[in-house]
């Protein structure tokens, strides 16, 4: 008996933290990795990636059981999350509170051994992953405050490589802006009249009928910026032909999303995860390979 019911616990809050659906780990860890590839020209610590990847994990379930913990009186109201265990009543808000503190601190013992210039923005990012959920209480786009929360670790990343943090890792983060408000539009979409029906604020209803052009301006944006950051560093083929290919993967998605099918719009959120990866592996061929090719 007591084994079941510890195996049902572990579900649980494997649920809560959405081990399940690792898509947002994946959003939250590939513009880290950007930064980290571009403050250590190609070359970045083994360790630093573990660390970085490691505390993306941590940090994003936390921010999951934080989010339904706040969202715990509009969930049993949302057909797509009305299953959460806290929304379903299969774990108490105290046990989600404890969870996430408990990560949050897993997180933290995960970054004592970098330098100390990564602490302060740590807090900062704490406080990010804590408030995002309340914005939408209020925020006519939170979307773009989770752009925000989603993208620190690019600070970070170049606080723990370089000990600051330049005006490249802000650029950085505003393309990553840009991208979080796209693909959480897209997301949103799905939820758009349960959204309306509670009263909840998405960048999907303040678009209203121009959704879809604005998650295309957003996407154009995104790559115009990592353009100007690939030419100010002086990046050549190998990154651009990245910026294409998820051009390429942005253009697909309007054919998903155009619809406004909410199907189609999960596919296209979840679908993000090529888009990172794309910008990542040219990334990574430029710092790496590009020595190979002839001069």
């Amino acid at each position: 008996m007591k084994l079941a019911y510890l195996k049902d616990r572990l579900n649980t809050y494997e649920q809560l933290m959405r081990l399940d659906k690792p898509i947002g780990t994946l959003l939250l860890l590939w513009p880290t990795l950007w930064a980290l590839w571009i403050a250590a020209h190609g070359q970045p610590p083994g360790i630093l990636v573990w660390i970085f990847a490691l505390g993306t994990l941590l940090m994003r379930s936390a921010g999951c059981v934080i989010n339904d913990w706040a969202d715990r009186g509009f969930d049993p109201h949302v057909a797509r999350t009305k299953e959460r265990p806290l929304a379903a009543g299969r774990a108490s808000p105290r046990e989600a509170l404890v969870l996430a503190l408990g990560l949050t601190l897993c997180a933290g013992l995960l970054i004592l051994p970098i330098w100390r210039d990564v602490w302060p923005l740590a807090i900062v990012a704490v406080f990010l992953a804590a408030s995002y959920p309340f914005t939408k209480r209020f925020l006519a786009i939170p979307q773009a405050y989770l752009g925000i929360a989603f993208g620190f670790g690019i600070p970070m990343a170049f606080a723990a490589m370089l000990g600051k943090v330049p005006p490249l890792a802000w650029a950085m983060l505003l393309a990553n802006i840009f991208w979080a408000v796209a693909y959480d539009t897209e997301y949103a979409m799905v939820d758009r009249e349960d959204d309306l029906k509670i009263g909840i604020k998405t960048a999907a209803i303040t678009f209203g009928r121009f959704d879809v052009a604005a998650v295309m301006i957003c996407y154009a944006v995104t790559l115009l910026i990592l353009a100007m950051i690939g030419k100010t560093l002086g990046l050549g083929w190998f990154y651009n032909a990245g910026l294409g290919v998820a051009g390429l993967i942005a253009g697909y998605h309007f054919f998903l999303i155009r619809h406004r099918e909410p199907r189609q719009c999960f596919k296209a959120f979840r679908h993000n995860n090529w888009f990172g990866a794309a910008i990542f592996i040219g990334l990574v061929a430029e710092l790496n390979l590009r020595f190979l090719l002839p001069h």
